[in-house]
């Protein structure tokens, strides 16, 4: 069968404070812009979530989008939606909130909930002019 990539696309919103606890304020402010605004900062962020496998011959399908919505629902968006990643989301803790750490960090939860398809690519995007992308290595 061919091996196919799938896509799923998310949407979220979500507040952050980009800090290094280890640096002072200074420096803190200086490396990280507006983005270290002590009363923290929102975004309405989207996620592609993109998995990849043979086509199955019964159904067609690499993987099921709809169960691939749930999924990213459940690790995901549950846990991050109108929630801040400073404060409120456990597998941030005491990780800098990049939109790098925190497409790292979806990877982890995501990658093992795909099966048998696997994780292709997710695409966080920030802001409408910037995103991330992340493979897994």
């Amino acid at each position: 069968m061919p091996t196919v990539t799938v896509t799923r696309r998310v949407r979220f919103n979500a507040a952050h404070r980009v800090h290094n606890p280890a640096l002072p304020d200074d420096e803190n402010a200086r490396l990280f812009g507006k983005c270290n605004n002590p009363n923290w900062h929102g975004h309405n962020y989207t996620l592609d979530v993109s998995v990849e496998g043979p086509m199955d011959p019964k159904t067609g399908y690499v993987f099921d989008l709809a169960k691939l919505k749930a999924v990213v629902q459940k690790e995901i968006t549950d846990i991050v939606d109108h929630r801040n990643f400073n404060l409120d989301v456990p597998f941030m803790k005491d990780v800098i909130p990049t939109t790098e750490n925190i497409v790292v960090a979806f990877w982890k939860l995501l990658a093992p909930k795909v099966a048998p398809a696997a994780l292709k690519r997710l695409v966080l995007w920030e802001t409408e002019n910037n995103y991330v992308e992340y493979d897994g290595r």
